[in-house]
């Protein structure tokens, strides 16, 4: 499929996370419908710039995106749903509110044409780095880096200034 785009609806989807009972589905559908949403995506949890800075930029702004009237932000990793609780915790995004689910055969992700691989640092059938801002399920906002390893325009700060 190629790249979602804005205006496009985005595909259904089921995530997974860590709840009080162990791992358990979460509906993409569920989390969008009648609700706006920030979806962010990054390569992996504890690499370099998503632990440094792509997740603190959304915690420092969650606050500023509720004004804006954004329900929920949502972060999306193709890794396992255990790996993510730690990220989560470790980074404080658990603390904040923020959500994290686990894409772990990354579907999602090639559903909407967003998967890359980066072999030398051992990164295979990953997410590339983006924020979308979303609507009832449509991408109103999309903010894609160049490169994995860049966090300028899909930071939180950077969406802000968009929406």
């Amino acid at each position: 499929m190629p790249i979602i785009e804005e205006g496009q609806k985005l595909p259904g989807a089921t995530f997974i996370r860590i709840g009080e009972d162990g791992p358990e589905p979460v509906r993409l559908n569920d989390l969008m419908d009648g609700r706006r949403i920030v979806l962010f995506a990054v390569p992996g949890a504890f690499t370099p710039t998503c632990h440094s800075a792509h997740m603190p930029s959304f915690i420092r702004t969650k606050d500023r995106f509720a004004e804006k009237g954004v329900d929920e932000i949502v972060c999306v990793a193709v890794n396992d749903p255990f790996v993510l609780r730690a990220w989560a915790m470790a980074t404080g995004a658990q603390d904040a509110g923020i959500t994290v689910l686990a894409d772990p055969e990354g579907a999602f992700t090639q559903a909407i044409g967003m998967e890359f691989d980066a072999p030398p640092a051992g990164l295979l059938n990953r997410s590339k780095r983006y924020a979308m801002l979303v609507e009832d399920g449509m991408v109103k906002e999309l903010r894609e880096e160049s490169s994995p390893g860049e966090c300028d325009i899909s930071g939180g700060e950077s969406l802000l200034e968009v929406i």
